[in-house]
Parts: C-alpha cells; structure tokens; sequence
C-alpha cells in the first residue's frame, strides 16, 4: 500500500514538472514570436527598411536551379488554400466519424477558420504590397504576413500538438514532429525562394501562427474542460 501510494507521488510530482517545462516551452516561444512581429512591422512599416528583405533575395539567388525551382513550387503547395481546406476537412471529419471525438473535430474547425480571419484582417490592416520581382507569376493579395506561413503553422503546428499528446509509439512521434516541423519552415521558404513573399513577411506569418495556435487551443482546452464539467454535473443531478 505504501509502496504504491509512493509510485504515484513520485508519478504525480514527474508529470507536474513535465508540465512545468511544457508551459515553459509554450511561453518562450510564444515571447519570441511576439518580439519578432514586433521587431518586423517596426523595421517595415515604422523605420521602412528593406535592406533586410533585399540581403535574403540576394542570398536565395545562388540556390535557383529548375530542379530547386520545381521542388518549392510542390512544397509552397503544401500551403495553399487548394490543399489546407481539403486537408482541414478530412481532419475534422476523421476526428467526427472514426475516433468519434467530438472536441478534437471542433479544435481542427475552429483554428482554421479563426487563423484565416486573423490573416485577412492582418493582411488588409497592413496592406503591404507584394515584391514586384516574382520568380514565375505574382501571386494575388497583400503580402504581409505571410498567409502561406501563418496558415501552415496552424494546421501543421496543431498536427505537431497532436502527435506529441496523442501518438504513443515513442520512435514513430520523434520522427513525425520534426518532419512536420521541418515541412513548416520549408513552406515559409518556398515563399521567399519564388519571391511572392519577402522575408519579413515569413517571419511575420510564423510568429502570428504561433501565438494563433497556442492561444485557440488554452481557450479550447478550458471551453472543453467546462462542457464536461457541466456535463457532469447535470447526469450526477
């Protein structure tokens, strides 16, 4: 009986500092993020310096090769509408029919569509106009932030979320978060390599993206941590 009322202390004291280092985590990248918008629409829209955007151009352009060329325009598709929409719904459809969870549906509904309403209305607020250099054709809209980053942080971000909670294979859950994690950079990438974004404007994306998706799934978690308190209360009643 000791032994085991020990076993669970010592669980329950492992898990608490787990959580400890996972709010951490969450905080500091969620403050780095915060500084780095910051940093960007202050050297953009206030000082109205380009130079930084200019240098990574020019740096991108010893890597434009056809092969290179061909690769991002399949990766930058990762990050379209054409695809995330699709995506997004046989996510929630997946989580609604077959694990027949309801909430999970609910979290993959509301980040992308929340996500896509604080990019239009970042982009028109902004309304930065795009690089007037494209690589192959310009791409329609405002260019700051980046739609493409911003929007693939939340799916993939949320996937990343996903997989670390809920994938129990220890091997198979260390591969995937940095795979996906590597897919969201790459996208961002894509964006300066094919000139329809300037840098700026990716690094805008990613920390809007991440300061998007921690605070729609903290308010999510606590909206569904109420329903089933609630829930419970009325079948005890």
């Amino acid at each position: 009986m000791l032994k085991r009322a020990r076993v669970r202390i010592h669980k329950a004291f492992a898990e608490a500092g787990l959580l400890s280092a996972e709010l951490l985590i969450v905080f500091i990248a969620c403050l780095i993020s915060l500084l780095t918008f910051s940093w960007m629409v202050k050297k953009v829209f206030i000082n109205n310096q380009d130079r930084f955007d200019a240098h990574v151009f020019e740096s991108m352009e010893q890597f434009i090769t056809p092969a290179n060329t061909a690769f991002m325009q399949w990766i930058t598709f990762l990050g379209t509408h054409t695809f995330l929409i699709p995506a997004n719904i046989l996510l929630t459809a997946y989580f609604l029919f077959i694990r027949k969870h309801r909430w999970y549906s609910i979290k993959v509904a509301s980040i992308a569509l929340s996500s896509t309403a604080m990019m239009f209305l970042l982009k028109n607020f902004f309304s930065r106009q795009r690089p007037l250099i494209p690589l192959l054709k310009p791409a329609m809209g405002y260019s700051f932030p980046s739609g493409h980053s911003m929007m693939s942080f939340a799916f993939y971000g949320l996937l990343i979320f996903l997989v670390y909670k809920y994938v129990d294979n220890k091997a198979l859950k260390w591969l995937l978060i940095p795979v996906l994690f590597a897919l969201i950079l790459l996208i961002g990438i894509s964006r300066i390599y094919l000139r329809v974004h300037y840098a700026s404007d990716v690094l805008a994306g990613f920390s809007v993206g991440i300061i998007w998706l921690v605070f729609s799934i903290l308010i999510l978690n606590r909206l569904e941590a109420y329903s089933k308190r609630n829930l419970r209360q009325v079948v005890e009643e």
